[in-house]
């Protein structure tokens, strides 16, 4: 995935996958700088125009803006500039801009300071410093309306540095802050607290003579320029300055007598933890230097490496607990986990305490071993909890020992101790601890299956050490057969097991533990494939309110909360191996019951399609059948349509695929044809392509002629846009027979449309009209306005082909009137720019121009860079042959982008073509033959022999 960073803490710089990206000339730097410094919140366009030309805006300042949003959009190659009801705004995840990244590190830092964790606190101080290069947008003039957000900027980090002193102060690091504090005094001389600091600082490492003079400076600036004396914080430090300085606390010495030491094994391979170790050896070393206990909690998926890593810190911290270390197996996973009345026995007995001592009750054996560990030092780790019940009795009191808990539970009702979730192992860790287990010289020979392997295991540790054990032993099978066997779904469990070691018995403990509904959900769930889902996909598959499954199933570490959608719908998703595991377990019933999340995915689409910005040009099928399953809560899920469509059309379109091999054919086909105008919007081209092929044999299965015929036209649409005219003409025409025989005039006339499309592009101007004229009679008689506004555009660029300016322009006029009339902006827009294109014929080039400009702030608005791309190409080549070139450069280079973005080849060697001629009227000679060489090779591609033509004559003049 493409990973994109944004800095503002230093001069401005945008870079993707670690590489700089050239942002332009220092007018679209300004527009980028003050979206992000209101990031993810819409500025007005007016404001934009200001910080844009402070001094005096041209008249053509919001064409311009767009140009240079068009240009931002190209350079950052991705979707992250949006334009709203009255401005723009910029799209950022808060890890992706290094002001937010900077700001959640100091309330990370902020937060462990009140958990009492000043080393962690110190850590994320230093990740939060690390974004500062200087100090922010030196390379920009700053706009008044900056103020505001940079100011917030220089106070945090101010506040980010005081943090970061007492969290020194809270280790006992009074040395390391003395640099900094005098440099914050000299930057910041009236703030009080930090002089006071100072002075204790300097009075804590034995510089008393130094303490006094910083305090009297103090009283001397505070005198000087507020007159004023010292408050009660700076008081406190400049009396305490008379007073004896106070010892360091004793050591506590080591207890006498035998040791105990239960711990298994340390594993010496353990990777990719030693973050985890890092926190949790601090957190005890530091709970214990202060005299209280330690209780950790570490969570996780079946696999993760819970108990390893839990054994592996008790080892580490065996020369700090000194009375020894106690292990015990709760047996949580089991059938029957252990009691706290049993263990807390066993724990007394390893104690010393005889078993005539004992206490009867649970209540008085927990008593018990709070007095014993008050008086001791020692770690406990307890493995495999079942529950918070099971866990509490068992926990210190006072005193400084330190207990490890593991489970698979996530434990929200064990409150007062350090909660630890473990996930898997991040990508390079992953690839190391395989590499460790199979041999550097092995992954070194075969490195794309060693990835492969490492991937299938979803990186999960257990899944790893299996797959390398199994490898270790079998010198002779290569990774890229082991990769083939684990890249197969039914088989992949099979092969992840060895000797004792098995992810599929690690699991099985957890999902016997499940109540039948929540284990009906956990199977169901995993049928859908790797995608993530939103919360309703519980009541879809169970039929009823699946909230309290899907969250047993989340504390359980079955199911991960991943985070929240645009639509402000939860999200989840099933680890790999968890999902083989809940597909093998799935029956029939199972299967049955995920049909009606096909169903429900449908009902939203259908509802959220028919609330798109842009009016898509194809033929809905009938309404939602009586009886489709249909989500909670459908009003508020398409509240933003195209938001849901951004954030479900992957598991949609996942659910297709499934809905064709599981005998949901009807709701399967359905759902493609509510997709296809999301994919019509976004350039998905090859989304819309394969679904559709799907969908097409799932309409035959299903004997449903109509729906047929919808998803050939759909699928003939597409092959246009993918320049494969041939193929597009026979679906369109099988499309238009169809509609006929099934008595749809209005779907027959789409079908028409799209073969007067076809013919069009071809040059074959006689075949266009006849099938626009045709489709345009068709919808008048069908009283369909959009479909008659969409035929009379088209009649009317015929018309203009040929040169009948008059009649064009009528013709335009009264598709203008009609779109406009129905309120259809998206058609009203295609109709300013074919009249842009007729004036331009005419010589009003101030006049297309205005029209462009129009055509452009539309497609703007409602969201379609498309059509703004071939918009943006019309008003470049009008630039062009006005001689303002530096305007057309940029234009035509935004269009390009926009064409290649979205496959359209025939518009790709056009727009290449006219750079061509640009670089050669600028001189640019190298550049120009690059761009006539990409065009030819398109025209050469499509086999376009008059285009060809007229570029390898250009290419020969050159040379």
């Amino acid at each position: 995935m493409t990973e994109i960073r944004f800095r503002l803490l230093g001069p401005l710089t945008v870079d993707i996958d670690g590489h700089d990206v050239a942002l332009g000339g220092p007018k679209p730097r300004l527009l980028l700088a003050a979206l992000l410094l209101e990031a993810n919140t819409p500025v007005s366009t007016d404001t934009l125009i200001d910080v844009v030309w402070p001094a005096e805006a041209p008249r053509s300042a919001a064409a311009n803006l767009r140009t240079y949003i068009h240009s931002l959009r190209r350079a950052l190659a991705q979707d992250r500039l949006e334009r709203g009801p009255s401005g723009y705004r910029v799209r950022v995840a808060r890890h992706e801009l290094d002001s937010t990244v900077f700001a959640d590190h100091v309330t990370a830092a902020r937060d462990a300071m009140a958990r009492d964790d000043p080393a962690t606190a110190l850590d994320e101080l230093a990740a939060a410093e690390s974004q500062w290069r200087g100090d922010p947008l030196p390379d920009l003039p700053h706009h008044h309306t900056w103020e505001p957000a940079l100011t917030r900027l220089v106070e945090l980090r101010l506040s980010a540095r005081e943090l970061r002193v007492r969290a020194r102060f809270s280790l006992g690091e009074h040395r390391a802050a003395i640099p900094e504090l005098r440099e914050l005094v000299a930057g910041h001389p009236l703030r009080e607290e930090l002089w006071a600091q100072l002075v204790v600082a300097l009075d804590r490492c034995g510089r008393r003579a130094e303490a006094l003079d910083a305090y009297h400076e103090a009283e001397r600036v505070l005198r000087e320029e507020l007159d004023a004396a010292p408050g009660r914080t700076l008081n406190a430090a400049g009396a305490a300055l008379a007073s004896p300085a106070a010892p360091p606390p004793p050591r506590r010495a080591p207890a006498g007598g035998r040791s105990l030491c239960q711990l298994p094994l340390d594993l010496p391979d353990l990777t990719g933890r030693e973050a985890e170790i890092a926190e949790l050896t601090a957190l005890a070393r530091r709970r214990r230097s202060a005299n209280a206990p330690t209780v950790v909690v570490l969570s996780g998926q079946p696999g993760v490496g819970k108990s390893s890593l839990a054994v592996h810190v008790a080892h580490q911290l065996r020369g700090d607990f000194p009375d020894g270390h106690l292990h015990v197996d709760l047996a949580g996973t089991s059938t029957e986990p252990r009691s706290p009345h049993d263990v807390l026995a066993e724990l007394l007995r390893s104690l010393g305490t005889p078993e005539s001592a004992l206490p009867p009750t649970e209540a008085e054996r927990a008593a018990a071993l709070r007095s014993a560990l008050s008086a001791v030092s020692l770690c406990l780790v307890f493995d495999d909890a079942a529950s918070a019940a099971q866990v509490r009795p068992l926990l210190p009191g006072a005193g400084t020992s330190a207990v490890i808990v593991t489970t698979r539970a996530r434990l929200p009702d064990l409150t007062g101790v350090h909660h630890l979730g473990l996930d898997v192992l991040g990508p390079d860790a992953a690839r190391q601890f395989f590499t460790r287990l199979v041999g550097a010289r092995r992954v070194a020979g075969e490195p794309d299956a060693a990835d492969e392997i490492v991937r299938r295991c979803g990186r999960l540790p257990l899944a790893l050490r299996v797959a390398g054990a199994r490898l270790a032993h079998r010198r002779h099978l290569s990774l890229a057969l082991f990769a083939e066997r684990v890249a197969d779904e039914r088989r992949r469990l099979d092969e992840l097991r060895v000797g004792e070691l098995a992810v599929r018995a690690c699991v099985e403990l957890s999902y016997a533990r499940l109540r039948p509904a929540t284990a009906a959900v956990f199977r169901r769930l995993g049928t859908l494939g790797p995608v993530s889902f939103p919360s309703w996909a519980a009541d879809a598959v169970l039929g009823t309110d699946g909230d309290e499954a899907l969250d047993e199933l989340v504390d359980a570490h079955l199911v991960d909360l991943v985070g929240t959608d645009a639509t402000g719908s939860a999200r989840y998703r099933m680890h790999d191996l968890l999902r083989c595991y809940a597909t093998d377990r799935a029956d029939e019933a199972d299967h049955d019951s995920v049909r009606r999340m096909v169903e429900g995915y449908y009902t939203i689409a259908a509802t959220a399609a028919a609330r798109m910005p842009v009016r898509f040009f194809g033929v809905t099928p009938t309404p939602v059948p009586d009886g489709y399953w249909q989500p909670p809560g459908l009003d508020r899920l398409v509240r933003d349509p195209v938001a849901w469509f951004d954030a479900e059309h992957a598991t949609a379109a996942a659910l297709v695929e499934w809905g064709t091999r599981q005998d949901a054919d009807g709701p399967a086909w359905r759902l493609t044809t509510a997709l296809t105008p999301y994919y019509d919007l976004r350039n998905r081209w090859e989304d819309w392509l394969r679904t559709g092929q799907l969908a097409l044999e799932a309409t035959r299965r299903a004997d449903d002629p109509h729906g047929e015929a919808i998803v050939l036209r759909d699928l003939g649409q597409v092959h246009v846009y993918q320049d494969r005219y041939r193929e597009a003409v026979e679906l369109f025409e099988r499309a238009v027979r169809l509609f006929r025989t099934t008595g749809d005039p209005q779907g027959e006339a789409v079908a028409l449309a799209g073969l007067g499309t076809v013919a069009r592009i071809r040059g074959e101007r006689h075949h266009a009209l006849r099938h626009s004229r045709r489709a345009l009679a068709l919808f008048t008689t069908a009283g369909d306005l959009y479909g008659e506004a969409v035929a009379r555009i088209a009649v009317g660029t015929v018309q203009l082909a040929e040169g009948r300016l008059d009649e064009a322009e009528a013709t335009f006029a009264e598709s203008y009137a009609l779109a406009s009339a129905i309120g259809d902006r998206h058609r009203a827009a295609h109709v300013l720019q074919r009249q842009a294109l007729l004036y331009r014929e005419r010589g009003r080039l101030g006049a297309a121009r205005q029209r462009l400009d129009q055509a452009i702030a539309v497609f703007d608005d409602l969201g379609d860079d498309h059509c703004a791309g071939y918009a943006q190409q019309s008003l470049g080549e009008l630039c062009l042959s006005s001689g303002d070139l530096a305007h057309a450069q940029l234009l035509l280079g935004n269009s390009l982008a926009v064409h290649r973005g979205s496959g359209d080849r025939r518009s790709e060697a056009v727009v290449s073509q006219r750079l061509g001629e640009l670089h050669e009227s600028l001189g640019h000679h190298a550049a120009s033959r690059e761009y006539y060489e990409q065009a030819l090779a398109l025209w050469r591609e499509l086999a376009a022999s008059p285009q060809q033509s007229v570029v390898e004559q250009r290419l020969a003049r050159d040379a």
